[in-house]
């Protein structure tokens, strides 16, 4: 059986360079290969598609024509360009629920797939009754304002005090809305047992309405990496340096292992958040560890082609697509318990501590090495493995398309 869907929100990424865009990409041609007829409404202006969506007779784009642009008078500073994108997406969402419901009127739909915004407006309310609603969210505003909250110190110290606040109260009205209309949802996918956690509760949210389904991970672009490269010792840090990454635990972590001597260096690569920048706490890293900036995402297989161990040191990650992408390449992880992509890893592959244990992390990643220096080929077949495992877009999708599905009939039914 097939499903008629409107998809709201989620630009699929031109470059299939992974992140949300590429997550959308996957989602958009997983569902669609499975039959699915998608119409992805979409809160921007009409862009070029990656060639795989492109002349796909079940798959049509209807744009909302925002005209926001970077680096324009309107969005000077980090803050304000992602609080005005964030309002021109608003108002193109609400030219979008008109175009919805004229579709819908010629030929209905049976699913609103929302992904990735929680308060996008393109869902009109008026369907609620008719179509069910399906919020596929990758991260919550009441999850970040807690940790924005929580690291105020840090915050202030590495960020003018205005931008912080402005952060904050952003943070704090978003967070406010995504919990009054996060409850219009008939079906919550989460991407992790820890989001989901966190949605129940952070917006009360009812277990019976959720199901849990990983993000897919396009394997192929990880395929050509060497597995038999030699150990280093080189541990990697890609991701935002921002709030809730776990930045301060990191340059800890960087000076314990200096004065154990582990034969072992951090190369911490990515740039600030949208709504914070710890970069500046990487200015106490020791000489042996190495700050190398943002990095363009195409770039990331080459990142991990010369590491050893991924370290995802977060105090909250709702998924973390790096990790995914780390044992796709070959690379083992240290992650901590509330990364949510580590569900469900064999755990030779990926140690798990608590958040903000720095001997913890030491340990497993001198333990780590060592397993590796003794069998690269197998440590790093193992991890692919598991990449294939769970993160495979085909079987990803076949899941949300079971949950559609059933979904769908409930709804026919009751």
């Amino acid at each position: 059986m097939s499903l008629r869907i409107a998809w709201i929100g989620g630009v699929p990424g031109l470059r299939e360079t992974g992140g949300v865009p590429g997550v959308a990409t996957d989602l958009i041609h997983g569902l669609a290969a499975l039959g699915h007829r998608i119409d992805c409404f979409i809160p921007g202006s009409g862009r070029e598609l990656p060639e795989r969506l492109r002349g796909d007779a079940r798959i049509t784009f209807v744009w909302g024509t925002a005209k926001w642009r970077r680096n324009r008078w309107y969005n000077r500073g980090r803050i304000v360009t992602a609080l005005t994108a964030m309002l021109s997406r608003s108002a193109a969402s609400l030219r979008l629920r008109r175009e919805v419901l004229r579709r819908h009127r010629a030929e209905p739909y049976d699913v609103i797939y929302q992904f990735s915004n929680i308060e996008s407006l393109s869902a009109p309310a008026r369907l609620r009754r008719s179509v069910p609603l399906v919020v596929h969210p990758e991260t919550h505003a009441a999850g970040e304002l807690s940790w924005l909250v929580r690291e105020r110190r840090a915050g202030v110290s590495c960020q003018p005090l205005h931008e912080y606040a402005l952060a904050r109260l952003t943070l704090g009205v978003r967070a406010f809305i995504q919990s009054r209309r996060i409850g219009r949802a008939d079906l919550l996918i989460c991407i992790s047992s820890v989001f989901r956690d966190h949605m129940l509760r952070d917006y009360r949210f009812p277990l019976a309405r959720t199901v849990v389904i990983p993000n897919p991970v396009r394997l192929e672009r990880f395929a050509a990496l060497d597995g038999a490269r030699a150990t280093t010792g080189t541990v990697l840090v890609l991701g935002r340096v921002a709030a809730r990454k776990g930045i301060e635990d990191v340059v800890a972590l960087a000076r314990l292992l200096r004065e154990r001597h582990t034969d072992a260096r951090l190369r911490i690569v990515g740039g600030p958040g949208s709504w914070s920048d710890y970069t500046g706490l990487l200015e106490g890293l020791p000489d042996a560890s190495e700050y190398a900036g943002r990095v363009e995402a195409a770039h990331v297989p080459d990142e991990l082609a010369r590491a050893d161990v991924l370290l995802q040191a977060s105090k909250y990650e709702p998924f973390g697509l790096t990790v995914g992408e780390a044992l796709a390449a070959g690379v083992p992880v240290v992650a901590t318990t509330e990364v949510g992509a580590v569900e469900g890893v064999d755990r030779s592959v990926a140690t798990v501590v608590d958040p903000g244990s720095v001997q913890a992390m030491a340990g497993a990643i001198e333990e780590m090495l060592a397993r590796l220096r003794a069998q690269p080929e197998q440590v790093r077949a193992a991890a692919r493995t598991q990449a294939q495992r769970l993160f495979d877009p085909a079987h990803v999708c076949a899941q949300i398309s079971t949950a559609l599905l059933e979904l769908s009939a409930r709804r026919a039914h009751a």
